[in-house]
């Protein structure tokens, strides 16, 4: 029978055993293993049964166990030192609170997706892992951040595989009273809600819903609300999901109503209020015009409202690709805002300029997310230092005139949250050679680019780790494949041979991530024979653990996990590779240290950072991939290789597959198999422990979450606090109306003649010319420009490469025709084809770079005349 409702019972916690409770509801539980241990020890079989969920196990315990753990005095001292322990971690100074300098009061965080712990599953991948460590980091490190997301009531998908390896999924149903979570009350008790308009006199209203993840507030807004219709209540249905008017209201609710979810939480806690937004992606992009509104009604107009919004506005960018940004049609975007839905005091005209695709290549008809993103930001990044120069290439039509590099969009690497995905093995080896606390400090503040104790570790200690971690994985992979086996329809007497599945003393390869195309799961198969022979090899052999899963829309994505598990499916290979389902945290937290390599083969430069070869290195494993992401920054050869790429603009799609599969098998028979089979005189692989060894060295202090956040604060955060203080309202509105003026004149802006000292075309090293430039300033004065020679090698089609530039000084005018004198040096310093040019740029002491307007004013033809442009 089924039943008609359902409630969630909780269990009344004796006195003594009361700190339990505040334990179990603050997230830091999920990467501090004392407290792990903690709970684990109330009722091992319940732990394991409720999946590692302090509030699921508390929820199961029974009352006599409950009693009985409340007279235990061993219990009760250990719950004391755990309980105090998250005092202290809450309450006391860390990092940030050491710093010195004008750090923001609070910084808000806003993303689609949150990926702290698999008890609370808002998350479908990297993404939301990046921001759920970026929390916990944040945490470590004592940053006053305020994460803000939504809560979906069904999550992401489950993922199954039909018996013939079709992708399945499921939705389960999140009953928020069963997750580790709990209501933002009113002061009355009532819970807290926002509400935006929707067309119609419709309203969204939105619960929310407070995770605490160690000392950040992760608040998250639910639309499953009776006083919703019931389109509205299905806002928050499902992660991704839905069409585009569906997408839209989730990221209205996220930005607009996001902002007032974070000044409601403020009221009511007192938290300082946030002097930074961060806005992980272009998602949450709404939250800009919320801002704006707030400062329009308090008396500024839109244009100073948008310049005071800006200044303390960071926007990261995820994609390195056009097709992975949320885009809407503008009508659609039209019918949201305005006078007869939200926002209705703004110019629905202000909302759309701000997204449109108003640049050479753009489509003029659609509201691009990532686009409001940077125009809202003033400071913007992506995710690693090659995904950096991507991004400045496209997206440089948002500033005409200048090279991609100088394009204002720097990068921050990712991190990685130590503490949640280094094994407990791999913790313990590193305390027992510094102590507890510095292994600790090591992996959350960082700090340091070696950890030099590692080299003190005895080899026979890191390879006896590498195969009890191995062996662990043995074990997982067994009980999951029988799962997934069981869910295919087989029963149990077919099964046997999974016993006789994966080998502790076998070169392990791991595999786990999204399914889009361009990160190419299917590329092993490529050359099946040769595949097969490297997992059967007599003495060589490799064996591979993949996972993954695709977008329920995407069946290309489908069809390449239904060909990998095909392939896995024979009974020839079945006990060398696997394919394991509904991929997520808890399983990636056995996978990453259980092996050996991590394999990464997306199509160069598609992978923004990728991030799952970090967790893999910390845990002593090396990485095998194409140089992309973080791989192209870091790699070295002394932990790991890189896959030759074929990334020509005229290759072949098929040919460039053949040919890097081909590097990929050439790499695994004649360099890594050998290395990890082949034994010292001490019978160890002392060259693959070495490498090891340098991976925890070199790599792990610069894949670290605590290092990446630390770049946040130092670099975005710090400058965008200073820069909001500065925009005080006067500012705001100078700032704007000289934007404004300097638009409207500067297709007067010219650079009218070019003259140097050069008498010829070679010069010697060392000379310096002297430079006059005679420029017509279109009614603007010389405070509102600056004047700059650009000089630097030229390449044969006379472009300037790693330019300097030099500022030139006004030296006489406006003469008779309104045109000003600027003068300045040359130096020659560098051999070789050289060349220079002038430029006119826009220039206020409230810019926060030279090319922010996207004006710049250069020489015409006629001007360069006898200007002696190159030197060769």
């Amino acid at each position: 029978m089924k039943a008609i409702r359902r409630f969630t019972v909780r269990p009344v916690l004796p006195e003594p055993l009361r700190p339990l409770s505040d334990l179990a509801r603050n997230l830091r539980w999920s990467w501090h293993a004392e407290t792990r241990d903690l709970f684990q020890s109330v009722d091992p079989e319940r732990w394991t049964a409720s999946e590692g969920d302090p509030v699921r196990l508390l929820g199961s315990v029974s009352a006599e166990r409950l009693a009985e753990l409340a007279e235990d005095s061993r219990f009760l001292r250990r719950l004391t030192e755990v309980a105090g322990d998250l005092a202290d971690y809450v309450g006391g100074d860390r990092w940030y609170q050491t710093q010195s300098g004008e750090l923001p009061a609070a910084v808000a965080y806003f993303s689609p997706e949150f990926g702290v712990t698999a008890a609370l599953p808002q998350y479908s991948g990297g993404l939301g892992i990046l921001a759920g460590d970026h929390l916990k980091s944040a945490s470590d490190l004592g940053v006053p951040l305020i994460g803000v997301g939504l809560l979906y009531r069904h999550g992401y998908f489950r993922q199954s595989l039909s018996r013939d390896g079709w992708q399945q999924e499921t939705y389960p149903v999140l009953d928020p009273n069963e997750l580790p979570v709990a209501l933002l009350r009113e002061t009355d008790g009532s819970p807290a809600q926002v509400s935006i308009a929707l067309p119609g006199g419709r309203s969204l209203r939105a619960r929310i819903w407070l995770a605490q993840v160690g000392r950040v507030p992760l608040l998250m807004l639910d639309s499953d609300v009776e006083e919703n219709d019931l389109g509205a209540r299905g806002v928050t249905d499902v992660l991704y999901g839905g069409g585009s008017e569906h997408r839209l209201l989730q990221e209205m609710l996220l930005g607009i109503g996001g902002v007032r979810a974070v000044r409601t939480y403020c009221r009511l806690t007192g938290h300082p209020e946030p002097e930074v937004f961060h806005t992980n992606e272009g998602h949450a992009g709404f939250l800009g015009l919320e801002r704006i509104a707030e400062l329009c009604d308090a008396g500024l107009d839109f244009d100073a409202g948008l310049e005071a919004v800006r200044a303390g506005t960071v926007f990261t960018t995820h994609t390195p690709v056009p097709a992975g940004i949320d885009r809407f049609d503008r009508e659609l975007v039209a019918t949201h805002f305005g006078p007869d839905a939200e926002l209705p005091r703004m110019d629905v005209g202000n909302i759309l300029r701000l997204g449109m695709e108003t640049y050479p290549g753009g489509e003029p008809n659609l509201f691009n997310m990532a686009v409001m993103g940077l125009r809202l930001g003033q400071r913007a990044n992506g995710v690693s230092l090659l995904h950096g120069q991507v991004s400045r290439e496209m997206f440089s039509g948002l500033w005409p005139g200048f090279d991609a590099e100088e394009v204002p969009i720097t990068s921050v690497t990712n991190g990685v949250h130590a503490p949640t995905w280094v094994a407990p093995e791999v913790f313990r080896l590193g305390a027992r050679q510094i102590g507890d606390r510095r292994t600790e400090d090591a992996l959350t503040v960082g700090g340091s680019d070696r950890w030099d104790a590692v080299a003190e570790i005895p080899d026979q200690d890191i390879w006896e780790l590498r195969r009890d971690l191995r062996e662990q994985l043995v074990v997982e992979v067994r009980e999951r494949l029988r799962a997934s086996w069981r869910q295919r329809g087989a029963g149990s007497a077919e099964l046997g041979w999974i016993d006789g599945v994966l080998d502790p003393d076998v070169l392990t390869i791991g595999f786990a991530r999204r399914v889009p195309s361009y990160k190419r799961l299917t590329l092993m198969l490529r050359d099946r024979d040769r595949l097969m022979d490297l997992l059967l090899h007599p003495d060589h052999p490799i064996q591979i653990v993949v996972a993954g899963k695709a977008h329920p829309a995407d069946d290309g994505g489908k069809r390449l996990v239904q060909e990998l598990v095909k392939f896995a499916d024979d009974p020839r290979v079945r006990h060398r590779i696997v394919f394991l389902p509904d991929y997520g945290m808890a399983m990636a937290q056995k996978l990453y240290p259980g092996c050996d390599i991590w394999l990464n083969n997306p199509l160069r430069p598609l992978e923004a950072c990728g991030t799952s070869g970090m967790k893999a290195a910390l845990n002593g494993c090396l990485n095998l991939s194409v140089l992309d992401g973080w791989w192209d920054e870091w790699f070295q050869p002394d932990f790991g290789w890189a896959i030759p790429t074929a990334d020509g603009t005229g290759t072949d799609p098929d040919h460039r597959d053949d040919v890097e599969a081909a590097a990929l098998y050439d790499l695994l028979e004649q360099r890594v198999t050998p290395r990890f089979y082949e034994r010292g005189q001490d019978g160890l692989p002392d060259r693959w422990i070495e490498m090891v060894r340098q991976t925890l060295t070199l790599l792990g202090p610069k894949v670290l979450a605590g290092r990446m956040v630390r770049e946040y604060v130092e670099r975005l955060y710090a400058p965008a606090a200073h820069a909001h203080r500065t925009m005080t309202p006067d500012a705001a509105r100078e700032l704007a109306a000289w934007k404004g003026r300097v638009r409207s004149a500067w297709h007067g802006v010219t650079v009218d003649h070019v003259e140097t000292s050069a008498a010829t075309a070679t010069a010697e090293l060392g000379t310096t010319l002297n430079l006059r430039v005679r420029v017509g300033l279109g009614g603007l004065a010389p405070d509102d420009v600056e004047v700059q020679a650009v000089s630097g090698r030229v390449d044969p089609e006379d472009r300037i490469g790693d330019a300097a530039t030099v500022p030139l000084k006004p030296a006489g005018g406006p003469d008779s025709e309104g045109r000003w004198l600027y003068e300045g040096p040359l130096a020659l310093d560098r051999t070789g084809p050289y060349g220079y040019t002038v430029r006119i740029l826009p220039a206020h002491r409230l810019l926060a770079s030279s090319a922010e307007l996207g004006l710049v004013a250069v020489p015409s033809e006629d001007a360069v005349e006898g200007a002696g442009v190159l030197m060769r």
